[in-house]
């Protein structure tokens, strides 16, 4: 299920909460940073994270950060994203193929890091669960409390934003 959701308009700018994002076939969330950019490198369109993760990673190492401090797109619960790496889902209308697991980066160390914890063991406790990149392979919306369908034969539609009225 989609727990929650957040988009940035600018890099490094913080991440504003939504309840429902359009996202476009290759291109990724409307009004987010990373729409239209690098569309032609798999895995940059959306990233997704287990609220699961976070909830360990701040029972492991004693911290209390929010699933938006991990500046991933998309939070979910119940749903194994490491299974999802070559694997096509829907969220609603919406279908994603995953493409690599989303590896903790420096970047999230550096915001991570405090007095308790250094930056490479920030990295070092998202190792293996640092989320999900995916491809937008069939235009829709994707809301929050909206379930994520594995499989079910997810079909490639090269709608644009302007077919659908999003931009």
């Amino acid at each position: 299920m989609i727990e929650a959701i957040f988009v940035s308009k600018k890099s490094r700018q913080a991440l504003q909460q939504a309840y429902a994002v359009p996202v476009v076939f290759g291109c990724g969330i409307t009004g987010d940073r990373h729409f239209k950019k690098k569309a032609n490198k798999k895995g940059q369109n959306i990233t997704f994270i287990e609220a699961e993760a976070v909830d360990e990673y701040n029972q492991l190492l004693g911290q209390a950060i929010s699933p938006q401090q991990t500046r991933r797109n998309v939070i979910t619960r119940g749903v194994d994203l490491n299974a999802l790496v070559g694997v096509e889902f829907s969220i609603g209308d919406a279908k994603f193929r995953g493409v690599e697991l989303c590896q903790p980066c420096s970047v999230l160390g550096r915001l991570l890091e405090n007095q308790k914890i250094s930056r490479s063991q920030v990295i070092q406790a998202f190792l293996s669960s640092g989320g999900l990149r995916a491809d937008v392979i069939n235009s829709g919306v994707v809301g929050v409390g909206m379930p994520l369908v594995i499989g079910l034969g997810a079909v490639p539609n090269c709608h644009h934003e302007a077919n659908l009225g999003l931009l």
